[in-house]
Order: C-alpha cells, then structure tokens, then sequence
C-alpha cells in the first residue's frame, strides 16, 4: 500500500518548509515497505530523492530499485564515510540540500542512524542529532526527511526520544502529525564519569604549550601518534583557547582512557548559547565560529554540555585503534 499524503507535506499551503518525519517499523521487510513506498512517490512527483543508511539496507534499496527500473534516479551516500562523529551529520545534509534544492528541484531524503553499532556516547549524540535537525531546517527550502527506527532492535531510550523530537509519523503506511512530539528544550543525559587512573591540568593564557604536551604525553603512552595525534592536538589547542578567549581566561583539562578511546575533556566558566555551534559549515567570510568546526572534523566524537550556571564543558573523543 502506499502511504498518502496529508496536508503537512511541504509545498501545500501551511505547511512547513521541513518535514520531519519518524517511520517506526519491524523488521527488513517492513523497513523495505515504507522505504520504497516513500521513494516512489518522490520520483512520481519528480522529486529528487537521496538515501542515507547502513550498507545492508543500501543492498536491500539497490536491489528492489533496480528491479523496477528507478535505481538511477535516487542517490546514495556512504554515512561511514563521515566517521561515527554525529555533529558532522547535519552539514552533510545542509550541503546536499543547497545544492540540490538551490536548483528548483524538490528534495525528499531518508536517514537512518547506525543505533546498533553505536556507544551509549554516540547514541546520546544521535539523539542530540535528530532534535538539532527541525532547528537547523526551520528556515530551509522545503524538503522531507523519513527517519526509519526498527522498533525491535533501537533501545527503548532513543525510541522514546525520536517519538518527541519528530513533529510528523508514518504508521499504517499513512503519513500524519505525530501527537507525541514535543518542541521542549532538549534534555542532555549526564556524562558518563571519567575513568581512573586521569591527568588533571588547569591551564590559563600562556599554557597551550603545556596543554599539547600533557595530551601528547598521555597519546602516545597509549599508543596514538602520527596523523592522528596530531590531529587531536589540532582540536584539543582549539578547545583551550576557547576558554581562554571566551570561558572566563582559564579552564581544567582533564584525560583519560576509557577501554579503546583517549578522551580529553575541558571544562571553563563560559557558556555555548548557540545549540549549532560547530555543526554548520563555516562560510568564507565568516568572523570566528571556526573553532568547534574544526574540532568536530578532527575528533571521532564531540560532547559539549553547556549551561549558565555551570559553564562549558567540551569532551573530545579519539579512537586509540
């Protein structure tokens, strides 16, 4: 059955200009049901269509496309190659969509996040993801984005956490408004606690150099060199300086290992009012914002907690292996 259109749906008057749309189903078959029910009706209303899931279910699409002869009319991106760092996801999309929708063309895209190879950190991420998007697209060109979660594998707390952040649902193969969501402020889960044994620095103005150092120590007993290091040195200077710039002159380093990963976190007294920080490409004549950008391309993961009363806190996380 195909699923029907409502009145939310963008380029219909009153809609808005994103439609986010959460499609829980059960299992391969049911994934492969809405899926290309969703895409065929793109391509019927000549819409461009782009698809960005894990490999089995590249297969699946490829596969059912190509027997109906539409294969070349939908794209494919290779998520995996934007790393596990979810905070690269959203200028993935930002740049697809400009250059798809900045030529007439209607967008529809379907996104699914890899919940079952994902860390509790990353999946905390992705939860952070999926409510970042109907702030990032509010203002956008209009566009659709299915987002499928296999209800018998995604853990209950990112389930839960989907049915609030997607104003629009896809259940019975009808297209509707979502009673559940909820454009409340997000609500961050507490950090996981640092592990024993960590190096503790405070560090101020002048003491970048002893920032790099204590990091390189730590890296390299563990391991880490070369590109990599240097890469994390690149993001860890970036995030010091930000305190010193912008978090009251001074903050506290902390590292450690946490099985395969060397994590450094910073914390200052300043406060992140922008929730996109660092997740919207930099444009070239673009006065500072580089930093968190930077940090995001160079880092396997990127936490950041910030609130007035308990300032900033910046967690970078690195893949030993």
């Amino acid at each position: 059955m195909t699923p029907q259109a409502t009145a939310g749906a963008p380029g219909i008057a009153g809609a808005p200009a994103f439609r986010h749309e959460l499609y829980p189903y059960e299992g391969d078959a049911s994934f492969l049901q809405g899926a290309l029910s969703f895409i065929e009706d793109a391509l019927a209303a000549d819409e461009t269509v782009l698809v960005a899931v894990g490999e089995d279910k590249q297969d699946m699409l490829r596969e059912a496309l190509d027997a109906t002869g539409t294969d070349r009319q939908v794209s494919f991106v290779d998520t995996g190659a934007l790393g596990r760092n979810p905070g690269r996801l959203i200028p993935a999309w930002q740049d697809w969509i400009a250059k798809t929708a900045g030529g007439g063309l209607p967008v529809r895209g379907i996104s699914e996040s890899p919940w079952g190879t994902a860390t509790p950190a990353e999946r905390g991420e992705l939860r952070y993801h999926e409510w970042l998007l109907n702030l990032t697209f509010a203002n956008s060109p209009a566009w659709w984005l299915l987002c499928p979660y296999d209800v018998t594998t995604v853990e209950p707390a990112a389930l839960e956490s989907a049915r609030r952040c997607h104003p629009y649902r896809l259940t019975d193969a009808l297209h509707g408004d979502n009673p559940d969501f909820s454009d409340q402020p997000f609500s961050f889960e507490e950090l996981s606690a640092a592990c024993d044994p960590q190096q503790t620095l405070v560090y101020g103005a002048g003491a970048l150099a002893a920032v790099r150092a204590a990091v390189t120590a730590c890296a390299t007993q563990h391991g880490l060199q070369g590109a990599r290091l240097k890469e994390l040195l690149v993001a860890a200077t970036e995030v010091a300086a930000n305190s010193v710039r912008h978090g009251g002159g001074s903050g506290r380093l902390r590292i450690w290992v946490d099985g395969d990963v060397l994590i450094c976190e910073f914390h200052d007294s300043g406060h992140i009012r922008d929730p996109l920080a660092g997740r919207s490409r930099p444009t070239p004549d673009q006065f500072g914002g580089r930093g968190l950008w930077l940090v995001h391309q160079l880092c396997d993961l990127v936490q950041i907690r910030s609130t007035a009363e308990s300032g900033t806190t910046v967690r970078l996380s690195t893949a030993l292996r």
